[in-house]
């Protein structure tokens, strides 16, 4: 497995598994987190979910944290996000969770799906976000970003935001449906003609399309506050890099799924 790291993330290999960190985020010891490779590693819920169990308990032990505290939302694509105030609550059709408590670690699961790990350092506040394309398509790390506004008084421009490897332009192909969805939502921004790009025409004449869901989140993330600089991108393609990650364009069913995790450690 060739080693992933580049400008923005690092690839650690420790306690015989693999994660992804973010540069930035390494700059501030009270958090810790992760976005996990496939090797010895698979955060799909099964009937017999030893497997589940057996990971989470890995990449707790290789990061340090204790994972009778991870709070896991059921995920469905919606664009709800949630406040954690304990580690006993349960999430039903959630797809983001914020906290400011110190040792939840906040997880979303993924085979392809926008992971947003967010931080504001000044107000101490930590959001995990599921964005699927439907997800990215209802604007669900605004609505993040929104909630950390209104719940803890942060400041946009204080905000980082870290997007996790996901599917990228290169292999999200949809077909005339989905690309009128995202044309009439985001055709405002001015740049659609980067959004959308036309593929192959397929069976029965039918056109694809390519979409850029990581031009959109930056996009609406710079939208509602967020600086430029502040919007770390992972520049990792699931897809192309397959035998690294879980990928449901890959691997269809059979697919396992990534995790993405984040924790205040310390105040």
């Amino acid at each position: 497995m060739s080693d992933l790291s580049n400008e923005n993330v690092v690839h650690i290999h420790k306690n015989g598994v693999e994660y992804l960190q973010f540069r930035r985020l390494l700059q501030y010891p009270e958090i810790e987190h992760c976005y996990t490779l496939r090797e010895k590693l698979n955060f799909r819920k099964y009937e017999n979910d030893h497997i589940l169990q057996e990971s989470y308990e890995k990449i707790c032990n290789a990061l340090k944290l204790d994972k009778n505290n991870i709070v896991k939302p059921h995920q469905t694509h919606t664009d709800r996000v949630e406040i954690v105030e304990k580690n006993t609550q349960v999430f039903d059709e959630v797809d983001g969770l914020i906290t400011d408590q110190k040792d939840i670690i906040l997880c979303t699961t993924s085979a392809d799906c926008t992971g947003l790990i967010f931080y504001d350092p000044v107000k101490k506040v930590i959001g995990n976000v599921h964005s699927g394309w439907r997800g990215t398509l209802q604007k669900i790390g605004q609505k993040t970003v929104k909630k950390m506004i209104d719940i803890y008084s942060s400041d946009p421009k204080d905000i980082i935001c870290c997007i996790c490897p996901h599917i990228r332009k290169c292999h999200f192909e949809v077909e005339e449906d989905v690309k009128e969805l995202f044309e009439k939502e985001f055709n405002t921004t001015g740049r659609i003609n980067e959004i959308i790009t036309k593929g192959n025409i397929i069976d029965q004449n039918k056109q694809k399309y390519y979409i850029d869901t990581t031009l959109i989140n930056k996009l609406i993330l710079k939208e509602i506050g967020l600086k430029e600089e502040n919007i770390i991108d992972s520049g990792i393609c699931t897809v192309c890099h397959a035998e690294s990650f879980h990928s449901y364009r890959v691997d269809k069913e059979q697919s396992g799924r990534n995790a993405t995790t984040v924790c205040i450690i310390e105040n």
